[in-house]
Protein backbone atom coordinates (compact mmCIF):
# COMPACT_ATOMS: atom_id res chain seq x y z
CA UNK A 1 0.00 0.00 0.00
CA UNK A 2 1.18 3.48 -0.84
CA UNK A 3 0.41 5.57 2.28
CA UNK A 4 0.37 8.77 0.22
CA UNK A 5 -2.92 7.57 -1.26
CA UNK A 6 -4.44 6.37 2.01
CA UNK A 7 -7.86 8.02 2.02
CA UNK A 8 -8.20 7.55 5.79
CA UNK A 9 -5.65 10.33 6.28
CA UNK A 10 -6.14 13.89 5.06
CA UNK A 11 -5.25 15.53 2.79
CA UNK A 12 -5.42 12.48 0.54
CA UNK A 13 -4.03 12.51 -2.98
CA UNK A 14 -6.09 10.77 -5.64
CA UNK A 15 -4.24 7.97 -7.42
CA UNK A 16 -6.19 8.66 -10.60
CA UNK A 17 -4.88 10.59 -13.58
CA UNK A 18 -5.01 13.44 -14.49
CA UNK A 19 -3.46 14.46 -11.19
CA UNK A 20 -5.88 16.07 -8.77
CA UNK A 21 -4.32 18.68 -6.50
CA UNK A 22 -5.91 19.13 -3.04
CA UNK A 23 -6.50 22.61 -1.64
CA UNK A 24 -3.68 22.17 0.89
CA UNK A 25 -0.53 20.18 0.28
CA UNK A 26 2.99 20.04 1.70
CA UNK A 27 5.36 17.51 0.15
CA UNK A 28 7.44 17.11 3.31
CA UNK A 29 4.49 16.36 5.59
CA UNK A 30 2.18 14.64 3.12
CA UNK A 31 4.73 12.40 1.39
CA UNK A 32 7.98 12.03 3.36
CA UNK A 33 6.31 11.83 6.77
CA UNK A 34 3.62 9.44 5.56
CA UNK A 35 6.19 7.00 4.24
CA UNK A 36 8.12 7.35 7.51
CA UNK A 37 4.99 6.53 9.51
CA UNK A 38 4.06 3.65 7.24
CA UNK A 39 7.48 1.95 7.44
CA UNK A 40 10.16 3.37 9.73
CA UNK A 41 12.86 1.35 7.95
CA UNK A 42 11.87 2.03 4.34
CA UNK A 43 14.90 3.16 2.37
CA UNK A 44 14.56 6.52 0.57
CA UNK A 45 18.12 7.19 -0.62
CA UNK A 46 21.41 5.47 -1.21
CA UNK A 47 24.13 8.09 -1.59
CA UNK A 48 27.44 6.97 -3.02
CA UNK A 49 30.73 8.74 -3.65
CA UNK A 50 32.57 6.09 -5.68
CA UNK A 51 35.64 8.27 -6.21
CA UNK A 52 36.31 8.26 -2.46
CA UNK A 53 34.68 4.95 -1.55
CA UNK A 54 31.91 6.51 0.57
CA UNK A 55 28.29 5.46 1.00
CA UNK A 56 25.36 6.65 3.09
CA UNK A 57 21.83 5.29 3.39
CA UNK A 58 18.81 7.31 4.51
CA UNK A 59 15.31 6.07 5.30
CA UNK A 60 12.17 8.19 5.00
CA UNK A 61 12.25 8.31 8.80
CA UNK A 62 15.79 9.71 8.66
CA UNK A 63 14.69 12.37 6.17
CA UNK A 64 11.72 13.31 8.34
CA UNK A 65 13.83 13.67 11.48
CA UNK A 66 16.78 15.46 9.85
CA UNK A 67 14.63 17.89 7.85
CA UNK A 68 12.62 18.83 10.96
CA UNK A 69 15.87 19.53 12.78
CA UNK A 70 17.16 21.58 9.83
CA UNK A 71 13.87 23.51 9.73
CA UNK A 72 14.36 24.45 13.38
CA UNK A 73 17.88 25.62 12.63
CA UNK A 74 16.60 27.82 9.81
CA UNK A 75 13.89 29.28 12.02
CA UNK A 76 16.33 30.07 14.83
CA UNK A 77 18.64 31.64 12.24
CA UNK A 78 15.96 34.17 11.42
CA UNK A 79 14.45 32.62 8.30
CA UNK A 80 10.69 32.86 8.06
CA UNK A 81 7.82 32.08 5.72
CA UNK A 82 8.26 33.90 2.40
CA UNK A 83 12.01 34.47 2.74
CA UNK A 84 14.19 33.21 -0.11
CA UNK A 85 17.30 31.01 0.01
CA UNK A 86 19.69 30.28 -2.85
CA UNK A 87 21.13 26.77 -2.69
CA UNK A 88 24.34 25.79 -4.45
CA UNK A 89 25.40 22.28 -3.50
CA UNK A 90 26.77 19.22 -5.27
CA UNK A 91 24.92 15.90 -4.98
CA UNK A 92 25.10 15.70 -1.19
CA UNK A 93 22.25 14.34 0.99
CA UNK A 94 22.10 17.73 2.70
CA UNK A 95 20.62 19.20 -0.49
CA UNK A 96 17.47 17.10 -0.02
CA UNK A 97 17.41 17.48 3.78
CA UNK A 98 17.56 21.28 3.64
CA UNK A 99 15.14 21.43 0.72
CA UNK A 100 12.57 19.49 2.74
CA UNK A 101 13.26 21.74 5.72
CA UNK A 102 12.45 24.82 3.67
CA UNK A 103 9.28 23.25 2.31
CA UNK A 104 8.13 22.63 5.90
CA UNK A 105 8.42 26.27 6.93
CA UNK A 106 7.68 28.17 3.72
CA UNK A 107 11.17 29.39 2.80
CA UNK A 108 11.26 29.74 -1.00
CA UNK A 109 14.30 27.87 -2.25
CA UNK A 110 16.27 28.31 -5.46
CA UNK A 111 18.47 25.39 -6.58
CA UNK A 112 21.50 26.59 -8.56
CA UNK A 113 24.11 24.74 -10.68
CA UNK A 114 27.50 24.23 -9.08
CA UNK A 115 29.24 25.39 -12.27
CA UNK A 116 28.04 28.97 -11.83
CA UNK A 117 30.74 31.55 -11.27
CA UNK A 118 30.65 34.67 -9.02
CA UNK A 119 29.24 37.03 -11.71
CA UNK A 120 26.40 34.58 -12.42
CA UNK A 121 25.67 34.21 -8.71
CA UNK A 122 25.74 37.95 -8.04
CA UNK A 123 23.13 38.53 -10.72
CA UNK A 124 20.89 35.76 -9.40
CA UNK A 125 21.15 36.84 -5.76
CA UNK A 126 20.30 40.46 -6.51
CA UNK A 127 17.63 39.53 -9.04
CA UNK A 128 15.88 37.26 -6.57
CA UNK A 129 16.48 39.18 -3.35
CA UNK A 130 17.80 36.14 -1.50
CA UNK A 131 18.19 36.36 2.26
CA UNK A 132 20.22 33.17 2.80
CA UNK A 133 22.93 31.31 0.90
CA UNK A 134 23.36 27.55 1.41
CA UNK A 135 26.56 26.02 0.02
CA UNK A 136 29.57 23.79 0.72
CA UNK A 137 33.29 24.27 1.34
CA UNK A 138 34.17 23.85 -2.34
CA UNK A 139 31.90 26.70 -3.45
CA UNK A 140 31.78 29.08 -0.49
CA UNK A 141 34.58 31.29 -1.81
CA UNK A 142 32.46 32.20 -4.85
CA UNK A 143 29.96 33.85 -2.51
CA UNK A 144 32.53 35.45 -0.23
CA UNK A 145 33.94 37.30 -3.26
CA UNK A 146 30.63 39.02 -4.03
CA UNK A 147 28.98 39.56 -0.63
CA UNK A 148 29.70 43.28 -0.55
CA UNK A 149 27.63 43.60 -3.74
CA UNK A 150 24.72 41.47 -2.46
CA UNK A 151 22.96 43.58 0.21
CA UNK A 152 19.94 41.28 0.66
CA UNK A 153 22.01 38.36 1.98
CA UNK A 154 21.88 38.17 5.78
CA UNK A 155 22.82 34.53 6.43
CA UNK A 156 25.21 32.00 4.94
CA UNK A 157 25.04 28.30 5.83
CA UNK A 158 27.84 25.80 5.18
CA UNK A 159 26.74 22.16 5.05
CA UNK A 160 30.07 20.40 5.50
CA UNK A 161 32.47 22.50 7.56
CA UNK A 162 33.16 25.77 9.31
CA UNK A 163 34.11 29.13 7.83
CA UNK A 164 34.06 32.72 9.15
CA UNK A 165 30.65 34.39 8.77
CA UNK A 166 28.97 31.09 7.86
CA UNK A 167 26.60 29.00 10.01
CA UNK A 168 28.27 25.68 10.81
CA UNK A 169 25.53 23.22 9.85
CA UNK A 170 27.26 20.00 11.05
CA UNK A 171 27.98 21.52 14.46
CA UNK A 172 24.41 22.78 14.79
CA UNK A 173 23.00 19.35 13.97
CA UNK A 174 24.92 17.91 16.90
CA UNK A 175 22.91 20.16 19.23
CA UNK A 176 19.66 18.16 19.42
CA UNK A 177 18.62 20.01 22.57
CA UNK A 178 18.39 23.31 20.71
CA UNK A 179 17.26 21.96 17.35
CA UNK A 180 14.60 19.31 17.91
CA UNK A 181 14.30 16.40 15.49
CA UNK A 182 10.66 15.65 16.23
CA UNK A 183 8.58 18.80 15.84
CA UNK A 184 8.99 22.08 14.01
CA UNK A 185 9.02 24.98 16.45
CA UNK A 186 5.60 26.59 16.47
CA UNK A 187 3.92 23.51 15.01
CA UNK A 188 3.01 22.51 11.48
CA UNK A 189 2.23 25.33 9.09
CA UNK A 190 -0.59 25.04 6.55
CA UNK A 191 0.17 25.81 2.91
CA UNK A 192 -2.26 26.16 0.07
CA UNK A 193 -1.26 24.23 -3.03
CA UNK A 194 -1.15 27.47 -5.02
CA UNK A 195 1.33 29.23 -2.68
CA UNK A 196 4.94 29.81 -3.89
CA UNK A 197 7.35 26.99 -2.95
CA UNK A 198 10.47 27.26 -5.11
CA UNK A 199 12.01 29.25 -7.90
CA UNK A 200 14.62 28.22 -10.42
CA UNK A 201 16.45 30.20 -13.07
CA UNK A 202 16.27 29.18 -16.70
CA UNK A 203 18.09 30.64 -19.67
CA UNK A 204 16.11 32.37 -22.37
CA UNK A 205 16.68 34.62 -25.33
CA UNK A 206 16.60 37.66 -23.11
CA UNK A 207 19.81 39.19 -21.81
CA UNK A 208 19.61 37.41 -18.48
CA UNK A 209 17.97 34.21 -17.16
CA UNK A 210 14.36 34.30 -15.97
CA UNK A 211 13.07 33.17 -12.57
CA UNK A 212 10.49 30.40 -12.85
CA UNK A 213 8.15 30.26 -9.85
CA UNK A 214 6.56 26.95 -8.79
CA UNK A 215 3.90 26.37 -6.14
CA UNK A 216 3.34 23.82 -3.37
CA UNK A 217 1.25 21.72 -5.74
CA UNK A 218 4.15 21.44 -8.22
CA UNK A 219 5.56 18.15 -6.83
CA UNK A 220 2.27 16.41 -7.63
CA UNK A 221 2.77 17.19 -11.31
CA UNK A 222 5.77 14.89 -11.27
CA UNK A 223 3.62 11.88 -10.51
CA UNK A 224 3.31 11.70 -14.30
CA UNK A 225 7.10 11.90 -14.60
CA UNK A 226 7.77 9.10 -12.13
CA UNK A 227 4.76 6.80 -12.36
CA UNK A 228 3.72 7.06 -16.01
CA UNK A 229 7.05 7.79 -17.72
CA UNK A 230 9.67 6.13 -15.49
CA UNK A 231 7.14 3.47 -14.51
CA UNK A 232 8.18 3.48 -10.84
CA UNK A 233 6.65 1.95 -7.73
CA UNK A 234 7.78 1.44 -4.13
CA UNK A 235 10.01 -1.52 -5.06
CA UNK A 236 12.24 0.36 -7.51
CA UNK A 237 15.73 1.81 -7.26
CA UNK A 238 15.97 4.82 -9.57
CA UNK A 239 18.82 7.07 -10.64
CA UNK A 240 18.70 10.28 -12.68
CA UNK A 241 22.05 11.78 -13.58
CA UNK A 242 21.68 15.52 -13.06
CA UNK A 243 23.30 18.43 -11.28
CA UNK A 244 21.21 19.47 -8.28
CA UNK A 245 20.87 22.96 -9.74
CA UNK A 246 18.90 21.87 -12.79
CA UNK A 247 15.17 21.21 -13.05
CA UNK A 248 16.07 17.69 -14.22
CA UNK A 249 16.98 16.93 -10.61
CA UNK A 250 13.48 17.98 -9.51
CA UNK A 251 12.08 15.78 -12.28
CA UNK A 252 14.12 12.68 -11.59
CA UNK A 253 15.66 12.67 -8.12
CA UNK A 254 12.97 14.03 -5.89
CA UNK A 255 9.25 14.66 -5.98
CA UNK A 256 7.59 12.05 -8.19
CA UNK A 257 9.97 9.26 -7.26
CA UNK A 258 9.33 9.63 -3.54
CA UNK A 259 5.58 9.97 -4.05
CA UNK A 260 5.79 6.59 -5.79
CA UNK A 261 7.84 5.25 -2.88
CA UNK A 262 10.93 4.45 -4.95
CA UNK A 263 14.44 4.59 -3.51
CA UNK A 264 16.86 7.07 -5.09
CA UNK A 265 20.44 6.22 -5.90
CA UNK A 266 22.40 9.47 -5.78
CA UNK A 267 25.78 9.10 -7.46
CA UNK A 268 28.10 11.93 -6.43
CA UNK A 269 30.65 11.74 -9.24
CA UNK A 270 32.68 14.95 -9.53
CA UNK A 271 34.59 16.26 -12.52
CA UNK A 272 34.47 14.98 -16.06
CA UNK A 273 32.11 12.08 -16.63
CA UNK A 274 33.56 8.66 -17.54
CA UNK A 275 31.33 5.76 -18.52
CA UNK A 276 33.59 3.32 -16.70
CA UNK A 277 32.60 4.99 -13.41
CA UNK A 278 28.83 4.76 -13.85
CA UNK A 279 28.27 1.32 -15.37
CA UNK A 280 29.80 -0.53 -12.39
CA UNK A 281 27.47 1.41 -10.09
CA UNK A 282 24.37 0.46 -12.09
CA UNK A 283 25.44 -3.16 -11.82
CA UNK A 284 26.58 -3.09 -8.18
CA UNK A 285 23.37 -1.63 -6.78
CA UNK A 286 20.96 -3.41 -9.12
CA UNK A 287 19.39 -0.22 -10.45
CA UNK A 288 15.93 -0.85 -11.93
CA UNK A 289 15.31 2.55 -13.55
CA UNK A 290 17.88 4.82 -15.19
CA UNK A 291 17.42 8.31 -16.65
CA UNK A 292 20.15 10.38 -18.26
CA UNK A 293 20.59 13.05 -20.94
CA UNK A 294 21.39 11.90 -24.49
CA UNK A 295 25.01 13.01 -24.13
CA UNK A 296 25.56 10.54 -21.33
CA UNK A 297 23.98 7.69 -23.27
CA UNK A 298 26.23 8.54 -26.23
CA UNK A 299 29.24 8.10 -23.95
CA UNK A 300 27.92 4.92 -22.33
CA UNK A 301 27.33 3.09 -25.63
CA UNK A 302 31.03 3.46 -26.41
CA UNK A 303 31.64 0.81 -23.76
CA UNK A 304 30.95 -2.90 -24.07
CA UNK A 305 27.63 -2.84 -22.25
CA UNK A 306 27.36 -6.63 -22.14
CA UNK A 307 30.35 -6.77 -19.80
CA UNK A 308 28.11 -5.49 -16.99
CA UNK A 309 25.33 -7.43 -15.27
CA UNK A 310 22.38 -5.10 -15.74
CA UNK A 311 19.68 -7.75 -15.50
CA UNK A 312 17.66 -5.77 -12.92
CA UNK A 313 17.44 -2.73 -15.18
CA UNK A 314 13.91 -2.55 -16.59
CA UNK A 315 13.39 1.10 -17.57
CA UNK A 316 15.66 3.57 -19.37
CA UNK A 317 14.56 7.10 -20.15
CA UNK A 318 15.99 10.32 -21.55
CA UNK A 319 14.95 13.94 -22.01
CA UNK A 320 16.41 17.40 -22.53
CA UNK A 321 17.07 17.05 -26.25
CA UNK A 322 16.34 14.49 -28.99
CA UNK A 323 18.44 11.34 -28.77
CA UNK A 324 20.12 9.91 -31.86
CA UNK A 325 18.66 6.69 -33.28
CA UNK A 326 22.12 5.05 -33.37
CA UNK A 327 22.46 5.64 -29.62
CA UNK A 328 19.03 4.07 -29.02
CA UNK A 329 20.00 1.09 -31.17
CA UNK A 330 23.37 0.51 -29.50
CA UNK A 331 21.86 0.81 -26.02
CA UNK A 332 19.14 -1.69 -26.88
CA UNK A 333 21.69 -4.10 -28.33
CA UNK A 334 23.79 -3.85 -25.16
CA UNK A 335 21.03 -3.92 -22.54
CA UNK A 336 17.90 -5.20 -24.28
CA UNK A 337 16.02 -2.02 -23.28
CA UNK A 338 14.65 0.72 -25.51
CA UNK A 339 15.27 4.28 -24.31
CA UNK A 340 11.95 6.11 -23.91
CA UNK A 341 11.84 9.87 -24.37
CA UNK A 342 9.69 12.59 -22.84
CA UNK A 343 9.33 16.32 -23.26
CA UNK A 344 9.05 19.10 -20.72
CA UNK A 345 10.79 22.16 -19.37
CA UNK A 346 12.02 23.87 -16.23
CA UNK A 347 8.59 25.47 -16.29
CA UNK A 348 6.66 22.17 -16.40
CA UNK A 349 6.50 18.51 -15.55
CA UNK A 350 6.42 15.89 -18.34
CA UNK A 351 4.16 17.41 -21.00
CA UNK A 352 4.54 14.36 -23.24
CA UNK A 353 6.05 10.94 -22.62
CA UNK A 354 6.49 7.43 -23.97
CA UNK A 355 4.87 5.12 -21.40
CA UNK A 356 6.42 1.74 -20.51
CA UNK A 357 3.42 -0.24 -21.78
CA UNK A 358 3.53 1.14 -25.32
CA UNK A 359 6.21 0.45 -27.90
CA UNK A 360 8.16 3.71 -28.36
CA UNK A 361 8.98 5.04 -31.79
CA UNK A 362 12.60 6.27 -31.82
CA UNK A 363 12.76 10.04 -32.06
CA UNK A 364 9.24 10.69 -30.82
CA UNK A 365 8.50 12.80 -27.73
CA UNK A 366 5.60 10.42 -27.08
CA UNK A 367 1.97 11.10 -26.30
CA UNK A 368 0.38 13.95 -24.38
CA UNK A 369 0.51 13.33 -20.63
CA UNK A 370 -2.81 13.14 -18.75
CA UNK A 371 -3.96 16.61 -17.78
CA UNK A 372 -1.85 18.35 -20.43
CA UNK A 373 -4.14 19.54 -23.22
CA UNK A 374 -1.72 20.24 -26.07
CA UNK A 375 -2.40 22.13 -29.27
CA UNK A 376 0.01 23.11 -32.03
CA UNK A 377 -0.49 26.66 -33.25
CA UNK A 378 0.71 28.80 -36.12
CA UNK A 379 2.08 32.30 -35.49
CA UNK A 380 -1.46 33.70 -35.30
CA UNK A 381 -2.61 31.28 -32.62
CA UNK A 382 -4.59 29.01 -34.95
CA UNK A 383 -4.37 25.24 -34.59
CA UNK A 384 -2.40 23.47 -37.32
CA UNK A 385 -3.38 20.03 -38.69
CA UNK A 386 -1.50 16.81 -37.97
CA UNK A 387 1.75 16.57 -39.89
CA UNK A 388 2.44 20.32 -39.84
CA UNK A 389 4.89 22.12 -37.56
CA UNK A 390 3.37 24.34 -34.90
CA UNK A 391 4.13 26.14 -31.67
CA UNK A 392 3.45 23.98 -28.62
CA UNK A 393 0.54 25.52 -26.71
CA UNK A 394 -0.84 24.21 -23.41
CA UNK A 395 -4.43 25.07 -22.67
CA UNK A 396 -4.85 26.62 -19.21
CA UNK A 397 -8.31 28.21 -19.46
CA UNK A 398 -11.61 26.78 -18.16
CA UNK A 399 -9.95 24.89 -15.32
CA UNK A 400 -7.52 23.09 -17.65
CA UNK A 401 -4.34 24.30 -15.92
CA UNK A 402 -2.23 21.14 -15.39
CA UNK A 403 -0.40 20.20 -12.19
CA UNK A 404 3.28 21.01 -12.56
CA UNK A 405 2.97 24.15 -14.68
CA UNK A 406 4.79 27.24 -13.42
CA UNK A 407 2.88 29.97 -11.62
CA UNK A 408 4.69 32.76 -13.45
CA UNK A 409 8.05 34.20 -14.39
CA UNK A 410 8.83 36.10 -11.23
CA UNK A 411 9.27 39.83 -11.72
CA UNK A 412 9.06 39.61 -15.51
CA UNK A 413 5.76 40.96 -16.84
CA UNK A 414 7.14 41.06 -20.40
CA UNK A 415 8.00 37.35 -20.35
CA UNK A 416 4.63 36.47 -18.83
CA UNK A 417 2.85 38.52 -21.49
CA UNK A 418 4.61 36.75 -24.36
CA UNK A 419 4.16 33.28 -22.83
CA UNK A 420 0.60 33.32 -21.43
CA UNK A 421 -1.71 34.32 -24.30
CA UNK A 422 -5.48 33.92 -24.68
CA UNK A 423 -5.80 31.03 -22.25
CA UNK A 424 -2.68 29.16 -23.41
CA UNK A 425 0.88 28.71 -22.18
CA UNK A 426 3.38 28.72 -25.07
CA UNK A 427 6.49 26.65 -24.39
CA UNK A 428 8.69 28.39 -26.98
CA UNK A 429 9.25 25.09 -28.82
CA UNK A 430 7.84 23.75 -32.06
CA UNK A 431 6.63 20.23 -32.76
CA UNK A 432 4.40 18.25 -35.08
CA UNK A 433 1.86 15.54 -34.28
CA UNK A 434 1.37 12.42 -36.35
CA UNK A 435 -2.02 10.75 -37.00
CA UNK A 436 -1.41 8.32 -34.10
CA UNK A 437 -1.16 11.21 -31.63
CA UNK A 438 2.61 11.07 -31.14
CA UNK A 439 4.51 14.33 -30.93
CA UNK A 440 7.83 15.01 -32.68
CA UNK A 441 10.18 17.77 -31.58
CA UNK A 442 11.08 20.27 -34.31
CA UNK A 443 13.15 22.93 -32.52
CA UNK A 444 13.14 26.08 -30.48
CA UNK A 445 10.92 28.95 -31.44
CA UNK A 446 13.64 31.16 -30.04
CA UNK A 447 17.40 30.71 -30.14
CA UNK A 448 18.07 28.54 -27.10
CA UNK A 449 20.97 26.13 -27.57
CA UNK A 450 20.37 22.69 -26.07
CA UNK A 451 23.81 21.18 -25.52
CA UNK A 452 24.47 18.05 -23.44
CA UNK A 453 21.17 18.60 -21.65
CA UNK A 454 21.95 22.24 -20.80
CA UNK A 455 19.84 25.12 -22.09
CA UNK A 456 22.15 27.98 -23.04
CA UNK A 457 20.97 31.44 -24.00
CA UNK A 458 23.20 32.85 -26.78
CA UNK A 459 22.96 36.32 -25.27
CA UNK A 460 24.61 35.10 -22.06
CA UNK A 461 27.69 33.96 -23.99
CA UNK A 462 27.70 37.02 -26.26
CA UNK A 463 27.62 39.36 -23.28
CA UNK A 464 30.74 37.74 -21.84
CA UNK A 465 32.65 37.72 -25.14
CA UNK A 466 31.87 41.39 -25.71
CA UNK A 467 33.80 42.17 -22.52
CA UNK A 468 37.04 41.04 -24.20
CA UNK A 469 39.11 43.82 -25.75
CA UNK A 470 39.54 41.95 -29.05
CA UNK A 471 35.83 41.51 -29.77
CA UNK A 472 33.96 44.11 -31.77
CA UNK A 473 30.81 42.13 -32.59
CA UNK A 474 29.69 38.61 -31.79
CA UNK A 475 26.80 36.27 -32.45
CA UNK A 476 26.36 32.81 -30.93
CA UNK A 477 24.36 29.89 -32.32
CA UNK A 478 24.15 26.15 -31.86
CA UNK A 479 26.16 24.03 -34.29
CA UNK A 480 25.70 20.28 -34.86
CA UNK A 481 27.80 18.07 -32.63
CA UNK A 482 27.70 14.24 -32.76
CA UNK A 483 28.25 13.91 -29.00
CA UNK A 484 26.44 16.89 -27.47
CA UNK A 485 23.62 17.28 -29.96
CA UNK A 486 24.52 20.96 -30.28
CA UNK A 487 27.65 22.88 -29.37
CA UNK A 488 28.10 26.59 -28.77
CA UNK A 489 29.61 28.30 -31.80
CA UNK A 490 30.61 31.97 -31.89
CA UNK A 491 30.98 34.19 -34.92
CA UNK A 492 33.25 37.12 -34.05
CA UNK A 493 34.18 40.39 -35.75
CA UNK A 494 37.48 41.58 -34.29
CA UNK A 495 38.68 45.09 -33.57
CA UNK A 496 41.52 46.41 -35.73
CA UNK A 497 44.88 45.21 -34.57
CA UNK A 498 43.71 41.72 -33.61
CA UNK A 499 44.08 38.54 -35.67
CA UNK A 500 41.93 35.43 -35.45
CA UNK A 501 44.67 33.06 -34.39
CA UNK A 502 44.47 29.75 -32.58
CA UNK A 503 46.00 31.36 -29.51
CA UNK A 504 43.27 34.04 -29.47
CA UNK A 505 40.62 31.34 -29.76
CA UNK A 506 42.01 29.57 -26.71
CA UNK A 507 42.25 32.88 -24.86
CA UNK A 508 38.59 33.69 -25.58
CA UNK A 509 37.46 30.23 -24.53
CA UNK A 510 39.35 30.48 -21.27
CA UNK A 511 37.95 33.97 -20.72
CA UNK A 512 34.36 32.71 -21.01
CA UNK A 513 35.07 29.81 -18.66
CA UNK A 514 36.43 32.20 -16.07
CA UNK A 515 33.60 34.73 -16.21
CA UNK A 516 30.61 32.40 -16.46
CA UNK A 517 29.68 28.72 -16.12
CA UNK A 518 32.24 26.61 -18.04
CA UNK A 519 29.65 24.64 -20.02
CA UNK A 520 28.72 27.86 -21.86
CA UNK A 521 32.10 28.43 -23.52
CA UNK A 522 32.20 28.39 -27.35
CA UNK A 523 33.71 25.12 -28.52
CA UNK A 524 34.11 26.60 -31.99
CA UNK A 525 34.90 30.17 -33.07
CA UNK A 526 34.80 31.59 -36.60
CA UNK A 527 36.32 35.00 -37.27
CA UNK A 528 34.34 36.93 -39.88
CA UNK A 529 34.49 40.37 -41.47
CA UNK A 530 30.82 41.10 -40.82
CA UNK A 531 27.65 39.51 -39.47
CA UNK A 532 24.49 39.11 -41.56
CA UNK A 533 21.85 41.59 -40.42
CA UNK A 534 18.39 42.81 -41.27
CA UNK A 535 17.72 46.40 -42.36
CA UNK A 536 16.89 47.22 -38.76
CA UNK A 537 20.24 45.89 -37.58
CA UNK A 538 19.13 42.57 -36.10
CA UNK A 539 21.47 39.63 -36.60
CA UNK A 540 20.08 36.95 -38.91
CA UNK A 541 20.79 33.89 -36.80
CA UNK A 542 19.11 31.61 -39.31
CA UNK A 543 21.94 32.31 -41.77
CA UNK A 544 24.52 31.67 -39.07
CA UNK A 545 22.89 28.36 -38.20
CA UNK A 546 22.77 27.46 -41.88
CA UNK A 547 26.50 28.16 -42.18
CA UNK A 548 27.18 26.10 -39.05
CA UNK A 549 25.25 23.19 -40.54
CA UNK A 550 26.20 23.35 -44.24
CA UNK A 551 29.15 25.74 -44.57
CA UNK A 552 27.14 28.01 -46.86
CA UNK A 553 28.42 31.56 -46.41
CA UNK A 554 26.23 34.63 -46.46
CA UNK A 555 26.93 37.62 -48.67
CA UNK A 556 27.02 41.37 -48.02
CA UNK A 557 23.80 41.69 -50.00
CA UNK A 558 21.95 39.39 -47.61
CA UNK A 559 19.06 41.12 -45.86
Amino acid sequence: MNPVFDSTKQPAISSDFPVKVPEYFNFAYDVIDRWAEYDRNKLAMIWTDPQNGKERKLTFHDLKRLSIQAANLLLKSGMKRGDKALVLLPRLPEWWILSLAMIRIGVIQCPSPTLLMPPDLKYRINRGGFKMIISDVDNAQKFDEIMEDCPTVEKRLLVNGSRPNWIDYPAAMEDIQTYSQYEVEGGRMQFRSDEPMLTIFTSGTSKHPEMVLHCYGYPLGHRVTAELWHGLNEHDLHITMSDTGWAKNLWGNYFGQWIAGACLLICDIRGKFHHNELLPILAKYGVTSFCAPPTMYRMLVQANLKEWDLRELKSCTSAGEPIHSDTVRLWQEGTGIVIREAYGQTETAAITHNPPDREPVPGSMGFASPGWEIELHDEDGNAVPDGEDGRIAIRISDGKRPAGLLMEYLGSPEKNAETFINGYYYTGDKARRDPDGRFWFVGRSDDIIKSSGYRIGPSEVEEVLMQHTAVREVAVVGAPDPLRGKKVKAYIVLHKGFAGTESLTKELQTFVKYVTAPYKYPREIDYVEFLPKTFSGKIKRDLLRKHAETGEMWSKDTK
